[in-house]
């Protein structure tokens, strides 16, 4: 995300969150993730990543997907549904199961029309 994003993320809306990457304290730092969100809860989302491994017994591919949960801030809240892409960064230990913080929603159409032009 560039400043100027964040910038305009920190101006368009209020948000009284603590852990929010924009607008409270929580830095970010490690790996960035892209996958569909399958759960949301009040605070939280949860995202599957689907890859895929060559098992060398059988000669086969298989299908493998891993769930990652993500904090929720307040000011994104009402723009991520269920069935949306997101973008997911690494952060602190915040719970038991919650190591990431949802940076933004993807919108699939727009890199389509992008890689397109």
């Amino acid at each position: 995300m560039t400043k100027q994003e964040e910038h305009k993320m920190k101006t368009e809306t209020k948000c009284t969150d603590v852990r929010c990457p924009f607008h409270g304290s929580l830095s970010l730092r490690g790996r960035t993730f892209m996958g569909k969100v399958i759960k949301k809860f009040p605070k939280r989302i949860v995202i599957a990543l689907e890859r895929t491994i060559y098992i060398d017994k059988f000669e086969r591919y298989a299908k493998k997907r891993t769930k990652l949960h993500a904090k929720l801030p307040d000011c994104l809240a009402d723009t991520i549904n269920v069935g949306d892409y997101a973008e997911i960064k690494e952060c602190r230990k915040l719970s038991k199961i919650i190591n990431f913080v949802a940076i933004k929603k993807i919108d699939l159409n727009k890199e389509h029309k992008g890689e397109k032009n």
